[in-house]
């Protein structure tokens, strides 16, 4: 089934023409639920608000006629927008400047941008059924569209389980529209939603449309409600008892630092293992290369640009899928919504609240989602703020290099009491991201903020559960799956762009021999090759910008290669290492010394440049993808390119002073 992914405008050519169903509803309500079930997709869910911040579209078949297209729109919990996301769905149900035809017709119109929307033809209105009284305030608004409805309740095992009760044909009566009760994340139920969707066309419309009057739509709620006989949940005691500890203000936050800290200690513990299963099979393939292989240009390429190079960054995908399976854990049980929860209250001290502490959780994967995710945002300075701090926090691309980096610094069995010292610093890496990136956001917000009302942040705290296996593994296989593409795409070339950069210009025998290299050596051969390449001149080129912090032209050449990835920046490594050490490259990289000038001799993975460069890689804007979705976002160069300076000056000066402190005290 074919899907396509919108930040506001029209549908893709290959679905145009087609019956569209549009899946609305608050946030937590099941909405992305539903819609991967339906069309079998994978769009990421979340049980806070800013997950979801675009259209989603996918495909599925009623019947043997034509396919139809699901959307998925940003959660919502009235058409009064006050933020970009809201606003979207406002764009989408806006009949008035779609036509009053919504049956079979092709109608087009624009949101708030101009870009081209389209109608959908029916509606699929989800409703949780355990806060039933706050949700039929929406089903108000969107009646008054027009638009066909066909409710869909979700959570009604919940409803049950908690004690509630609800009619649902008398719900139907009562709402003049089809009501289908689903459990969202389960098959069940889908066959009836099929069904009922099959018979669109069909679906009945209220005689008389529900008021638009604050007062009166209060009174047509308490009306539908007592006609549907329904009996409003018991509180959830578990969850309860449990929040009464997690949610507490010092308790809360002790509790949600020691979770981040077994966090990293579980990836560097559980992983490490599984690492060396890694690291053991390229080292298999390297030795079968150079076994059968008589080529050698060929069998350079392949032991340094991919074995060496690609390899160097696959063998870091153990910890890539761990650190996701974690996250997706955390999120099924609902303790990430907690987490933003306590956050809030932090976030309000600097002015900001906590919709961006959501937009920068959602960056510990991707800063791109992240900087998409202030779309939640109502104020436009508030997002700009937070897309100015989303970068800072610690995505899965800075994790390879941080996690070779933080090898090369501290042995295997290093303890700090008796947690692993690998763990630990993971632990304050992470920490001193998501601080600098509060920070910033907070100083932005400063100087950008003429004042004015906070707005209202309301999420809701879901109900504690075990994760769904099915959701986890698809949560994780998604990521993985995301870096492998990037693996063999983005990095793959930029890889092979370096290896030749590496080898060119060609060495002929008798200039090898005039400079004392014995030629029938090929690792002395590749060495000096490297040494005298093009991409060791670029290095040397910029070598007085790098050099207070303690960096050659090999570590240069990995930070100007990272621009297209971060991780790019562990295969240039990895190349420079399988050409000086074939049969070890780990040993090479750990033990490269600095090749000239008044520091030549000392090795150049020393702790007071490793330090130099965790901190330059914590703290600079390495990521094109992320400066070109801050200019969609933005709407102008202007923030990108000041986004990319402030960054790369602060790393560069936080970098030194992390050199300087740890070379007084190493």
């Amino acid at each position: 089934m074919g899907h396509a992914h919108h930040g506001g405008g029209g549908s893709t050519t290959a679905n145009i023409g087609l019956k569209r169903f549009a899946v609305v509803g608050s946030p937590n309500s099941g909405k992305t639920t539903l819609f991967n079930a339906l069309t079998g997709l994978h769009a990421k869910t979340g049980n806070y608000p800013g997950v979801t911040v675009a259209r989603f579209e996918g495909r599925m078949r009623l019947d043997d006629r034509d396919p139809v297209v699901v959307e998925d729109l940003p959660g919502t919990y009235s058409l009064d927008p006050i933020s970009p996301d809201e606003q979207i769905v406002v764009d989408v149900l806006d009949t008035d400047h779609h036509g009053a035809d919504h049956h079979g017709a092709d109608h087009h119109g624009s949101d708030h941008h101009g870009a081209a929307v389209d109608v959908p033809d029916a509606l699929l209105v989800l409703l949780n059924a355990t806060t039933l009284r706050r949700s039929l305030g929406l089903v108000a608004q969107i009646q008054q569209t027009g638009l066909p409805i066909c409710v869909v309740l979700t959570f009604t095992d919940d409803l049950a389980r908690r004690q509630g009760r609800l009619d649902v044909p008398a719900l139907t009566r009562a709402l003049g529209v089809p009501v289908v009760t689903v459990v969202a994340g389960r098959r069940d139920g889908l066959a009836d939603l099929r069904r009922a969707m099959a018979e669109s066309d069909s679906w009945s419309t209220p005689v008389v449309a529900p008021p638009t009057d604050p007062a009166e739509v209060t009174a047509w709620i308490e009306s539908v409600l007592a006609s549907s006989d329904y009996q409003v949940p018991e509180v959830d005691h578990r969850t309860r008892r449990i929040d009464a500890v997690v949610l507490h203000p010092v308790i809360g936050t002790a509790i949600f630092l020691l979770t981040m800290f077994l966090f990293f200690q579980t990836i560097f513990t559980v992983a490490a293992p599984l690492q060396g299963y890694v690291e053991a099979g390229f080292g298999w393939l390297g030795d079968l290369v150079a076994a059968h292989l008589d080529i050698p240009w060929l069998s350079a390429f392949l032991s340094q640009a991919v074995i060496g190079g690609v390899g160097s960054v696959l063998v870091f995908l153990p910890q890539i899928a761990l650190l996701f399976v974690l996250i997706a854990v955390l999120e099924g049980t609902g303790y990430l919504a907690r987490a933003a929860f306590l956050m809030d209250r932090v976030m309000a001290r600097a002015g900001l609240e906590g919709r961006a502490f959501v937009a920068l959780l959602s960056s510990v994967a991707c800063a791109i989602p992240g900087i998409m995710a202030t779309r939640s945002l109502p104020s436009a300075r508030d997002r700009l703020a937070t897309m100015m701090g989303a970068p800072l926090m610690t995505c899965a691309a800075r994790l390879p290099v941080y996690i070779l980096l933080v090898s090369i610094l501290l042995p295997a069995g290093s303890r700090i009491g008796p947690f692993s010292g690998r763990g630990v610093v993971m632990f304050a890496l992470y920490l001193l991201g998501a601080v600098s990136a509060m920070l910033v956001a907070a100083v932005f917000k400063k100087f950008t903020s003429r004042g004015g009302p906070v707005l209202p942040f309301y999420m809701e705290m879901p109900p504690y559960q075990v994760p769904r296996l099915k959701t986890v593994a698809a949560e994780v296989w998604t990521a993985v799956s995301a870096f492998l593409r990037k693996v063999t795409s983005i990095i793959m070339v930029a890889t092979v762009v370096l290896w030749v950069l590496l080898n060119l210009p060609l060495r002929g025998d008798a200039e090898l021999t005039a400079a004392g290299v014995d030629t029938g050596s090929e690792t002395a051969v590749a060495a000096y090759v490297i040494d005298h390449s093009y991409a060791a001149s670029v290095g040397k080129a910029v070598e007085p910008v790098f050099a207070p912090l303690g960096f050659d032209w090999r570590i240069n050449i990995g930070i100007l290669s990272s621009l297209a990835a971060r991780e790019v920046f562990v295969a240039t490594l990895g190349q420079v290492a399988a050409a000086e050490n074939p049969e070890e490259p780990a040993a090479a990289l750990t033990a490269m010394r600095v090749q000239d000038g008044p520091q030549a001799g000392r090795l150049l993975f020393d702790a007071p440049t490793i330090a130099a460069l965790l901190v330059f890689f914590m703290y600079a804007l390495q990521c094109m993808s992320t400066v070109g979705v801050m200019r969609r976002e933005s709407g102008s160069w202007k923030w990108p390119a000041i986004a990319f300076c402030y960054m790369f000056a602060l790393a560069w000066m936080l970098g030194l002073a992390a050199r300087t402190v740890v070379a007084a005290l190493w």
